[in-house]
Parts: C-alpha cells; sequence; structure tokens
C-alpha cells in the first residue's frame, strides 16, 4: 500500500470550497471533514487580546453540520473520496447515519467513507446527551449499522441502547458496495472493535511511531481473530505538526492558541514523555475539555504553566524537511495515510495564511523519502 496523504476541509464559518478542484486533483487520497458542535479551543481566550484570529471570527464554534458539508463536497467533486472524520455515536441514531451515509455515497458514487467514534464530552454533554458508557454505545451503533444494512427483509433488534422492530432499510448499496467504515480509536476496547469491524483506522492519539505501531497490532489482532484480512485495514492518523523554521517555532510557541493544546493530551501521556502536565494528574486529555466551563482564571493559570518543551517532546516540528522525517517514522510503524495539520497556523493570522503552502511542502518532502 502506498503512502497518499489525506486533505483536510475546514466545516465552521467562514467557509470555503473554492478550493474543491485542488483537492479533487488526485493528489490526495481523501477529504477529511470534522463533525463538531463545539471546538477545542476555550473561550475564555478566543478574545482579540489573546489572538487575532478573534479579529475575523466571532468564536471558534461556528460549526457547519459535517455530513451535510459532506454531501456537498460529493456532488462537487468526482474523484476523491469523502470522509467523515469521525461522526459520534452520542448525537446520531445508527439508522440515521445508516441511512445518511448511504445517500451521500450515492450523491458520490460510491465515494463516502462513514468515519465514527465514540465521541467527546464537549460536543455531547452541554446538549444534553448521554454520554455514559461511550464505547458500548458505539458497538452497539455499528452492529445496528451492518444489521440494516445487510438485512433484505425487516429486522428487530434489542440492546441496551437500541430498540429495532419491524425496522427496514431498503435503499441498496451503490453499484452492490456499501460505504467504507473507518474508525477513531486509540483505547483497548475501540482499538478491538476497530480490527473487527473497520475498514480504516484514524487513531485518536498515538504520540510516538513505537505507540502506533503497537495499537496498529491490536488492531490486525482483533482483525485476524475476527477472520478479516488485517492488511486491508488502512492506518490513517491526523499528524498534528508545528512547521516553521527556528525564529518561526520561538513565536509560534508563545501564542496562547498554542499553548492551549496542551488540554488535548492526557497527564499520563505527557508523563510518559517527561513533563508535569498544566491542569494537573488526573486530566484526560480532549476527553475533558468543555471550552465553555474553563474560566479565564484556569486558562490563565494553565498557560503560565505550559512548558514549550513539553509541546515540542510530543508533536513533530521544524521545517517541512524535519517535520517529512520525523513523519516517515510513522510511515515506517504502519502509517500510510497522513493528513499533515501544521497547527502552527493557529498562533495568528500571518502564520494562517503560510500554513497552507507549508503542509504542501511537507507532503512533497514526505513522498520523496517514501520514494514516490
Amino acid at each position: 500500500m502506498k503512502v497518499q496523504p489525506a486533505a483536510f476541509l475546514r466545516t465552521t464559518l467562514p467557509f470555503d470550497l473554492s478550493q474543491l478542484d485542488v483537492l479533487d486533483s488526485g493528489r490526495y487520497h481523501s477529504i477529511w471533514l470534522p463533525d463538531h458542535m463545539v471546538s477545542f479551543w476555550p473561550d475564555s481566550i478566543w478574545t482579540p487580546e489573546f489572538t487575532e484570529l478573534a479579529t475575523i471570527s466571532p468564536s471558534p464554534h461556528r460549526h457547519l453540520d459535517g455530513l451535510a458539508v459532506a454531501a456537498a463536497a460529493a456532488v462537487l467533486t468526482k474523484n476523491v473520496p469523502i470522509a467523515s472524520s469521525v461522526v459520534d455515536t452520542v448525537r446520531r441514531h445508527p439508522s440515521s447515519l445508516a441511512q445518511t451515509a448511504l445517500t451521500i455515497d450515492h450523491l458520490s458514487g460510491g465515494r463516502f467513507i462513514l468515519g465514527v467514534g465514540s465521541g467527546e464530552s464537549e460536543n455531547t454533554v452541554p446538549y444534553g446527551f448521554d454520554y455514559a458508557r461511550p464505547v458500548s454505545r458505539f458497538e452497539e451503533s455499528l452492529k445496528v449499522i451492518r444489521l440494516l444494512w445487510d438485512s433484505d427483509w425487516p429486522v428487530d433488534f434489542s440492546g441496551e441502547f437500541y430498540q429495532l422492530h419491524h425496522a427496514r432499510m431498503d435503499t441498496e448499496p451503490y453499484r452492490g458496495r456499501y460505504p467504507k467504515i473507518w474508525i477513531g480509536a486509540s483505547g483497548p476496547r475501540m482499538l478491538q472493535l476497530t480490527g473487527r469491524y473497520a475498514d480504516g483506522w484514524w487513531p485518536a492519539g498515538a504520540w510516538t511511531p513505537e505507540d502506533y505501531a503497537a495499537k496498529l497490532k491490536v488492531i490486525r489482532t482483533a482483525a485476524d481473530e475476527a477472520g478479516r484480512d488485517p492488511t486491508g485495514i488502512v492506518p490513517a492518523f491526523i499528524m498534528t505538526c508545528l512547521i516553521g523554521d527556528e525564529s518561526e517555532l520561538q513565536e509560534i510557541l508563545q501564542a496562547p492558541l498554542i499553548k492551549s493544546w496542551i488540554l488535548q493530551i492526557s497527564a499520563s501521556a505527557l508523563k510518559a514523555f517527561g513533563f508535569k502536565h498544566p491542569m494537573g494528574e488526573n486530566w484526560g486529555g480532549f476527553q475533558d475539555i468543555d471550552p465553555g466551563v474553563l474560566t479565564r482564571e484556569r486558562v490563565l493559570e494553565m498557560l503560565a504553566k505550559v512548558e514549550p518543551e513539553a509541546i515540542l517532546a510530543v508533536l513533530p516540528h521544524g521545517t517541512p524537511q524535519q517535520v517529512a522525517k520525523q513523519i516517515k517514522a510513522f510511515v515506517d510503524a504502519g502509517l500510510r495515510v497522513p493528513k499533515i495539520l501544521d497547527y502552527g497556523g493557529m498562533a495568528g493570522l500571518k502564520y494562517g495564511a503560510l500554513s497552507a503552502a507549508k503542509v504542501r511542502a511537507t507532503e512533497d518532502e514526505l513522498l520523496k523519502l517514501c520514494g514516490q
């Protein structure tokens, strides 16, 4: 399997579909669309005092529906697969997901990838969704989706979370093939489910090539035990990076939004790199983020404690050549579809304007290293 980068399409306002022709040119394996209600950045620092990005967008949470945008991208492109990355199974009933995925697959001519995950508290709890036992709910959702797709007759299902009574889904798959299912997973149970059900894998966190390889081994073992082809599961990853030369990185690392990235990694994961988490030893990473309740005082206290060295220890960083070399180590560990995400673009308008060119240069360098 060759290495091929994926593209990313923002689903927030201000919204722009003008680059779809470029993304559909054959360069990219797929286009990934996030599906959020809320972003990770705390409200308390999304102000002009902390970031000039707040001067062009009053909120970081102006999200459009990811699946609706996927449908639009499906009819505006001809070649590249369209992937939700990822839809949670807390906010959306599996029967609705099954139907929506079939719809977008027909609109795209068989190019839709249903990316699903167990969800995060920030997108569920504030809206009154039950976030208890998300992995068990996720597994049952997968069973319902497959049951509806694979049954040629009305079905009954009695589970802990979902009940089907003479339910049917008579819409046939596009040209006899159902959409691919890719799973966002990092925990032991989710990795097992990925091996048993998925056609592709996004880690929700794999901070080193060794960690990536170990998680991929769990998936492939689970696939083999389920009688599936382990090599048929596509290993992907959103590679969050800081792309810039030494002087740029010094400036980037001072930006509050860059420092707040530390919220997305758990205390235990950061400890493995030799650093204490500024949010305390019990911080669970992105699963614990609720941007509306992280007060200004708590965020300021956190920012004062952030060690730039901790961020650099975790994230690939440097020039495009240097970052490509670091990502190549993940390729050697099994990665085949990387989406290179330059988080340094969040440091301000200047860096945001440079980000796309930096990512493209890094992609080119990575492909050279991979002999492509």
